[in-house]
Protein backbone atom coordinates (compact mmCIF):
# COMPACT_ATOMS: atom_id res chain seq x y z
CA UNK A 1 0.00 0.00 0.00
CA UNK A 2 2.74 2.44 1.01
CA UNK A 3 4.85 1.33 -1.96
CA UNK A 4 1.95 1.92 -4.36
CA UNK A 5 1.33 5.39 -2.94
CA UNK A 6 5.01 6.28 -3.24
CA UNK A 7 5.09 5.10 -6.85
CA UNK A 8 2.03 7.19 -7.70
CA UNK A 9 3.50 10.34 -6.12
CA UNK A 10 6.79 9.76 -7.91
CA UNK A 11 5.07 9.29 -11.28
CA UNK A 12 3.40 12.68 -10.87
CA UNK A 13 6.83 14.32 -11.03
CA UNK A 14 7.32 13.30 -14.65
CA UNK A 15 7.23 16.27 -17.02
CA UNK A 16 6.98 16.43 -20.80
CA UNK A 17 8.56 18.96 -23.10
CA UNK A 18 9.03 20.08 -26.69
CA UNK A 19 12.20 21.42 -28.28
CA UNK A 20 13.35 22.98 -31.55
CA UNK A 21 16.61 24.55 -32.56
CA UNK A 22 19.22 25.60 -35.08
CA UNK A 23 22.47 23.67 -35.58
CA UNK A 24 25.77 23.98 -37.38
CA UNK A 25 26.85 20.52 -38.52
CA UNK A 26 30.03 19.06 -39.95
CA UNK A 27 31.57 15.73 -40.90
CA UNK A 28 35.08 15.13 -39.64
CA UNK A 29 37.41 12.45 -40.91
CA UNK A 30 39.97 11.58 -43.53
CA UNK A 31 39.99 11.01 -47.27
CA UNK A 32 41.16 7.83 -49.01
CA UNK A 33 44.81 8.94 -48.70
CA UNK A 34 44.52 9.60 -44.97
CA UNK A 35 44.48 13.39 -45.28
CA UNK A 36 42.10 15.41 -43.11
CA UNK A 37 38.79 16.29 -44.80
CA UNK A 38 38.49 19.98 -45.71
CA UNK A 39 34.80 20.21 -44.87
CA UNK A 40 32.98 23.28 -43.56
CA UNK A 41 29.90 23.82 -41.41
CA UNK A 42 26.41 23.27 -42.81
CA UNK A 43 23.26 24.79 -41.21
CA UNK A 44 20.67 22.35 -39.88
CA UNK A 45 17.83 22.06 -37.40
CA UNK A 46 16.25 19.74 -34.87
CA UNK A 47 12.79 19.39 -33.36
CA UNK A 48 11.13 16.88 -31.08
CA UNK A 49 9.75 15.86 -27.72
CA UNK A 50 11.21 14.65 -24.42
CA UNK A 51 10.27 13.51 -20.94
CA UNK A 52 12.10 14.25 -17.69
CA UNK A 53 12.30 11.49 -15.08
CA UNK A 54 13.51 12.61 -11.62
CA UNK A 55 16.08 10.20 -10.16
CA UNK A 56 17.51 12.28 -7.27
CA UNK A 57 17.26 15.85 -5.95
CA UNK A 58 18.21 18.20 -8.83
CA UNK A 59 18.97 15.26 -11.15
CA UNK A 60 16.78 13.97 -14.01
CA UNK A 61 17.09 11.50 -16.86
CA UNK A 62 15.73 12.95 -20.11
CA UNK A 63 15.02 10.57 -23.01
CA UNK A 64 13.70 12.18 -26.17
CA UNK A 65 12.73 11.66 -29.79
CA UNK A 66 13.97 14.13 -32.41
CA UNK A 67 13.98 14.77 -36.11
CA UNK A 68 17.38 16.25 -36.87
CA UNK A 69 19.42 17.21 -39.91
CA UNK A 70 23.19 16.76 -40.19
CA UNK A 71 25.81 16.86 -42.90
CA UNK A 72 28.62 19.01 -44.21
CA UNK A 73 29.74 21.30 -47.00
CA UNK A 74 32.67 20.07 -49.07
CA UNK A 75 34.56 23.17 -50.16
CA UNK A 76 36.55 21.10 -52.62
CA UNK A 77 34.88 18.19 -54.38
CA UNK A 78 36.88 16.09 -56.83
CA UNK A 79 34.77 13.38 -58.42
CA UNK A 80 37.33 12.22 -60.98
CA UNK A 81 35.98 14.14 -63.99
CA UNK A 82 33.82 16.59 -61.96
CA UNK A 83 35.40 19.35 -59.87
CA UNK A 84 33.70 21.90 -57.64
CA UNK A 85 31.91 22.02 -54.29
CA UNK A 86 29.22 19.85 -52.77
CA UNK A 87 26.81 19.73 -49.84
CA UNK A 88 25.79 16.57 -48.03
CA UNK A 89 22.39 16.86 -46.28
CA UNK A 90 21.42 14.00 -43.94
CA UNK A 91 18.14 13.52 -42.05
CA UNK A 92 17.83 11.34 -38.95
CA UNK A 93 15.34 10.17 -36.37
CA UNK A 94 17.31 10.46 -33.14
CA UNK A 95 16.91 9.05 -29.64
CA UNK A 96 18.98 10.97 -27.05
CA UNK A 97 19.14 9.93 -23.39
CA UNK A 98 20.59 12.80 -21.37
CA UNK A 99 21.56 12.85 -17.69
CA UNK A 100 20.88 16.37 -16.45
CA UNK A 101 21.76 18.35 -13.33
CA UNK A 102 19.09 21.06 -12.71
CA UNK A 103 19.84 23.02 -9.54
CA UNK A 104 17.73 26.02 -8.61
CA UNK A 105 19.31 29.25 -9.86
CA UNK A 106 17.41 32.47 -9.35
CA UNK A 107 13.75 31.82 -10.13
CA UNK A 108 14.57 29.04 -12.60
CA UNK A 109 16.93 26.11 -13.05
CA UNK A 110 20.40 25.74 -14.49
CA UNK A 111 20.72 22.96 -17.09
CA UNK A 112 23.94 20.93 -17.25
CA UNK A 113 23.83 17.59 -19.03
CA UNK A 114 25.43 14.91 -21.12
CA UNK A 115 24.47 11.53 -22.50
CA UNK A 116 24.48 9.18 -25.46
CA UNK A 117 22.38 9.36 -28.60
CA UNK A 118 21.39 6.82 -31.25
CA UNK A 119 20.14 7.95 -34.67
CA UNK A 120 18.82 6.26 -37.80
CA UNK A 121 19.07 7.83 -41.26
CA UNK A 122 15.77 8.46 -43.04
CA UNK A 123 16.74 10.65 -45.99
CA UNK A 124 19.21 13.02 -47.56
CA UNK A 125 20.66 14.74 -50.61
CA UNK A 126 24.13 15.19 -52.07
CA UNK A 127 24.20 18.42 -54.09
CA UNK A 128 27.07 19.09 -56.49
CA UNK A 129 27.98 22.47 -58.01
CA UNK A 130 31.01 22.28 -60.24
CA UNK A 131 32.36 21.91 -63.72
CA UNK A 132 32.72 19.11 -66.23
CA UNK A 133 35.58 20.29 -68.38
CA UNK A 134 34.54 23.73 -69.65
CA UNK A 135 30.85 23.15 -68.83
CA UNK A 136 29.00 23.97 -65.63
CA UNK A 137 27.67 20.93 -63.79
CA UNK A 138 24.89 20.79 -61.19
CA UNK A 139 23.29 17.65 -59.83
CA UNK A 140 21.35 16.28 -56.85
CA UNK A 141 21.92 12.70 -55.75
CA UNK A 142 19.74 10.85 -53.29
CA UNK A 143 21.41 9.54 -50.15
CA UNK A 144 21.02 5.80 -49.68
CA UNK A 145 21.65 4.30 -46.27
CA UNK A 146 23.36 0.92 -46.34
CA UNK A 147 26.33 -0.76 -44.68
CA UNK A 148 27.95 -2.13 -47.85
CA UNK A 149 28.28 -0.83 -51.41
CA UNK A 150 28.62 -3.45 -54.15
CA UNK A 151 29.78 -3.16 -57.74
CA UNK A 152 26.24 -3.31 -59.14
CA UNK A 153 24.86 -0.47 -56.99
CA UNK A 154 23.90 2.79 -58.79
CA UNK A 155 26.72 5.31 -59.09
CA UNK A 156 24.43 8.37 -58.96
CA UNK A 157 23.66 7.93 -55.25
CA UNK A 158 25.62 8.90 -52.15
CA UNK A 159 26.00 6.03 -49.69
CA UNK A 160 26.07 6.40 -45.90
CA UNK A 161 25.72 3.85 -43.11
CA UNK A 162 22.22 4.00 -41.58
CA UNK A 163 23.14 4.24 -37.89
CA UNK A 164 24.86 7.09 -36.09
CA UNK A 165 25.66 7.22 -32.37
CA UNK A 166 27.69 9.45 -30.12
CA UNK A 167 27.68 11.81 -27.17
CA UNK A 168 25.53 14.86 -26.34
CA UNK A 169 26.58 17.82 -24.19
CA UNK A 170 24.20 20.60 -23.14
CA UNK A 171 24.17 23.80 -21.10
CA UNK A 172 21.24 26.13 -20.56
CA UNK A 173 18.63 27.70 -18.34
CA UNK A 174 14.95 26.97 -17.70
CA UNK A 175 12.61 29.72 -16.54
CA UNK A 176 9.98 29.25 -13.86
CA UNK A 177 7.24 29.27 -16.53
CA UNK A 178 8.78 26.26 -18.34
CA UNK A 179 10.50 28.11 -21.19
CA UNK A 180 14.16 27.19 -21.72
CA UNK A 181 17.15 27.90 -23.92
CA UNK A 182 20.20 25.69 -24.21
CA UNK A 183 23.45 25.24 -26.11
CA UNK A 184 23.99 21.78 -27.56
CA UNK A 185 27.04 19.93 -28.85
CA UNK A 186 27.38 16.47 -30.39
CA UNK A 187 30.33 14.24 -31.08
CA UNK A 188 29.64 11.29 -33.37
CA UNK A 189 31.46 8.05 -32.60
CA UNK A 190 30.21 5.69 -35.33
CA UNK A 191 31.77 5.42 -38.77
CA UNK A 192 29.41 6.74 -41.47
CA UNK A 193 31.30 5.55 -44.53
CA UNK A 194 30.01 2.16 -45.77
CA UNK A 195 32.23 -0.74 -46.76
CA UNK A 196 33.18 -0.51 -50.45
CA UNK A 197 35.16 -3.74 -50.38
CA UNK A 198 38.55 -2.04 -50.78
CA UNK A 199 41.23 -0.98 -48.31
CA UNK A 200 41.13 2.76 -47.64
CA UNK A 201 42.02 5.28 -44.96
CA UNK A 202 38.78 7.21 -45.46
CA UNK A 203 36.64 7.95 -42.38
CA UNK A 204 33.50 10.03 -41.74
CA UNK A 205 31.90 11.00 -38.42
CA UNK A 206 29.20 13.55 -37.54
CA UNK A 207 29.86 16.53 -35.28
CA UNK A 208 27.80 19.60 -34.51
CA UNK A 209 26.72 22.35 -32.15
CA UNK A 210 23.74 24.65 -31.88
CA UNK A 211 21.11 26.39 -29.81
CA UNK A 212 17.57 25.26 -29.06
CA UNK A 213 14.45 26.59 -27.35
CA UNK A 214 12.08 24.44 -25.35
CA UNK A 215 8.93 24.42 -23.28
CA UNK A 216 8.13 22.09 -20.39
CA UNK A 217 4.49 21.37 -19.59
Amino acid sequence: MVFGLGTALYAQELSFGIRAGFDMQNINGKDADGDKLENTLLPGFNAGINVEIPVAPDFVVQPGLLFTTKGSELAKYDGNIIEGSAKLHLSYIELPINFIYKPLLGTGHLILGFGPYLAYGVGGKFKIDGSLGSLEYHDDWDVKFQNEVKSGDPIDQYYVKPFDAGANFLFGYELENGLSAQLNAQWGLLELRPDYGVDTKATMKNTGFGISLGYRF
